[in-house]
């Protein structure tokens, strides 16, 4: 696949990842938005439209992920977070609509984002909205031929900061790994048109569909 990569801070990653792409004979190219502005969101699906002439497979994986206790959590980190990671992936999920005629969307949720995690409350309510954004995404666009599903992974990548013995405890000694989750978001992106609406977790600890 020909690839368009959103990015916001992340210019030198993504100029990258463009290099990495080329080399491997893709056509690819770099995009900055902010996905918490709906408008910046539906201008990044279009310019990516026309930048690669069609638009397949759309995968919203922006995200921002914060501590945020209840007492001292503030409407400004409350909204970029429901922003961000909820209202950019319904906003670019709107724009593909509108581009294509047939394919696929696929969203990123998190296996862990149960409600348990009391000092992550905003994001917490984000993910699990990924899901149900999913849910309803993939009746209204199933006879557009758009099917949408969600990937849900577990602990992936160490933070920096960690101790290794913290990050075992978090993942209990059984970390996800980059080619699961890339796997399981490229399964989505190619699946027949009848797999649509459901969630795969990606969590060393517990794997499965529902």
């Amino acid at each position: 696949m020909d690839v368009a990569i959103g990015y916001h801070g992340s210019r030198r990653a993504a100029a990258e990842t463009v290099r990495q792409l080329a080399a491997g004979g893709a056509r690819a190219v770099a995009l900055r938005a902010d996905l918490a502005d709906p408008r910046a969101a539906g201008r990044l699906v279009r310019e990516a439209a026309r930048a690669l002439g069609g638009l397949d497979v759309l995968v919203n994986n922006a995200a921002i992920f914060v501590r945020t206790p209840l007492l001292t959590t503030t409407a400004a980190t409350y909204d970029r977070l429901l922003d961000l990671n909820l209202r950019g992936a319904f906003f670019t999920s709107q724009a593909a609509a509108r581009i294509m005629r047939s394919g696929h969307i696929v969203n990123v949720g998190d296996a862990d984002a149960s409600g348990r995690w009391p000092n992550y409350i905003p994001y917490t309510l984000s993910k699990t909205g990924v899901v149900a954004l999913t849910r309803a995404l993939a009746v209204a666009l199933q006879d557009r031929n758009i099917t949408v599903n969600c990937v849900a992974p577990g602990a992936v990548l160490r933070p920096p900061g960690f101790s290794r013995a913290r990050w075992a405890r978090v993942t209990r000694g059984r970390p996800v790994s980059v080619e699961d989750v890339v796997k399981a978001v490229v399964a989505y992106a190619t699946c027949p048109p009848t797999v649509t609406g459901r969630v795969r977790r990606v969590d060393g600890r517990r794997r499965e569909n529902r």
